[in-house]
Formats: C-alpha cells, sequence, structure tokens
C-alpha cells in the first residue's frame, strides 16, 4: 500500500472525486486550494483532499474509493495518514450527508458528532442526492482532535 501527496493534475482524479461529491461546480470549489492524498494497492483505489479552515482547523472536503473497494479500510487508512499529516492538538472535520452508510463510518474512526447546516445540500446541489436509500438534506460535521 502506497499513499502519494498529489500536487498536480488533481482533475485527473475526477471521476473517483464524483462518487463522494456529486458536483463538479461543488469539486472545484476546494480541489486546488486542498491537498489531495491517493492510495494505491497496488493501482489507486482510493482519494482524499483536506483544507486548511482556520488556524489548527482542517477539514476532510472529499473522501472517496472505487465501488469495488469500499469496506476494505482503505478510506480508514487514508484517514489515518492524514491524522500524521497534520499538526498534533490540531481538529480534523469532516462535513457529509446524514446517511445511514458514511455516519457510521465516520463514528468509527473516532470522530464526534458537531454540528450541522440544514438545507444545505437542497440549497447548493441542482438535484437530490441520496444515499442508502435517504435523500441528503443537511450537512452534518463530525470532528475529532489529532
Amino acid at each position: 500500500m502506497n499513499i502519494k501527496h498529489i500536487t498536480h493534475h488533481k482533475t485527473d482524479f475526477l471521476d473517483l472525486l464524483l462518487l463522494a461529491d456529486e458536483s463538479e461546480t461543488m469539486i472545484h470549489r476546494y480541489l486546488d486550494r486542498g491537498e489531495m492524498y491517493a492510495l494505491y494497492d497496488p493501482d489507486l483505489k482510493s482519494v482524499c483532499v483536506v483544507t486548511q479552515e482556520g488556524e489548527q482547523l482542517y477539514e476532510i472536503k472529499n473522501l472517496a474509493t472505487y465501488p469495488a473497494f469500499q469496506r476494505q479500510g482503505y478510506a480508514r487508512k487514508l484517514i489515518e495518514y492524514i491524522e500524521t499529516r497534520y499538526p498534533a492538538g490540531a481538529t480534523l472535520q469532516v462535513g457529509t450527508g446524514d446517511s445511514p452508510l458514511t455516519r457510521p463510518f465516520y463514528e468509527r474512526c473516532g470522530f464526534g458528532y458537531s454540528h450541522r447546516i440544514p438545507h444545505f445540500f437542497t440549497d447548493n446541489y441542482p438535484r437530490p442526492i441520496f444515499e442508502g436509500g435517504v435523500q441528503l438534506v443537511d450537512m452534518v460535521y463530525f470532528k475529532k482532535e489529532i
């Protein structure tokens, strides 16, 4: 397993990024200013984009694994790696849909509920988004100290 810091040609990973965020417009809002990491085993399995949102505050903006490789620990490995890349004592947060698929994953990775942004998905995406049979309406934030 190998994790690479991607500094150029980030849009080459757009097919994978779109699995976690269905809007190219939204992806382009954070892609250039974010740090991208790609996990290979031996081929590309998963990517993550992290932005700095404040002093000692970092946010996972996109975490995606190809469907054939989900539930094999790749996303968790990326999170563990990211936790070593940023200063001890910093806060790592993630905003996601209130979905039965993503919420338990982040909780298992040690994140706790922080807050929510009502109607984020219905206000910012042109079409309804469904995950795990649930329409995403609010953005739910989780955080952990690293």
